[in-house]
C-alpha cells in the first residue's frame, strides 16, 4: 500500500511540475485568488462529500455534501469538504470529510489528490481513503464548469476494508 501512496504522490507532483514549467499564466476560473465550490456525484461505499440517493426494497441511503477550495496559485486549489448521510435500514448517520488539492493541467484537466474519511454512528471501524482522480473541465460559462472524471480510492484502514474503489464522478463547480 505504501507503494500505491508514493505512486499517487509522484503522479500528482509530476503533473504539477510539468505544468509549472510551462510559463503559461492561468486566466479566468482557475487563476490565483479565485474560489471554487463544487458538488460531485458520490458512492455509498466510501462515505463521501458527494451527493447521492438510493432506494432498494424500501431501504434508503442518501448523502449530501460540498467541497470548497481556494486557488493558492494559478491552476492549484487547496480543498476541503464536508458531507452528511444516512441509511434507513441500519439507522446509521455518517459524517464525512475531505482534505486535498486539485490541479488543473492546462487549466482544463483537473487532477485531484485527497484524503476522505467518515465517522459512522456506532461503527467499530471507520473508513479512510486516499483518492487520486483526473477528468475534464467543461467550462459552460464564466462561473460554471461540469467536470466528469475517474477516481481511484485506496483504503487506508485495512480493518474497515482492504479493497480499493474505482469511481466515475460528475462534478458541478462554481468559480468566483
Amino acid at each position: 500500500m505504501k507503494k500505491i501512496i508514493l505512486a499517487a504522490v509522484a503522479v500528482f507532483g509530476f503533473a504539477f511540475a510539468a505544468n509549472a514549467q510551462d510559463g503559461d499564466k492561468a486566466t479566468g476560473q482557475t487563476a490565483k485568488g479565485k474560489w471554487l465550490i463544487e458538488a460531485n456525484t458520490g458512492n455509498a461505499v466510501l462515505g463521501t462529500t458527494g451527493i447521492y440517493f438510493t432506494s432498494v426494497d424500501g431501504e434508503s441511503t442518501f448523502n449530501i455534501g460540498l467541497d470548497g477550495g481556494y486557488f493558492v496559485m494559478d491552476d492549484l486549489a487547496i480543498k476541503a469538504g464536508l458531507g452528511y448521510g444516512s441509511n434507513s435500514a441500519a439507522d446509521t448517520n455518517i459524517f464525512s470529510y475531505r482534505l486535498g488539492a486539485k490541479y488543473y493541467v492546462k487549466s482544463m484537466i483537473p487532477v485531484t489528490l485527497d484524503l476522505t474519511g467518515s465517522s459512522i454512528k456506532d461503527a467499530q471501524e471507520n473508513p479512510m481513503w486516499l483518492g487520486i482522480g483526473a477528468g475534464y473541465a467543461w467550462f459552460i460559462g464564466n462561473n460554471v464548469s461540469i467536470e466528469p472524471g475517474l477516481r481511484y480510492n485506496v483504503s487506508l484502514n485495512e480493518d474497515f476494508t482492504d479493497e480499493g474503489v474505482l469511481q466515475f464522478n460528475v462534478g458541478f463547480a462554481l468559480h468566483f
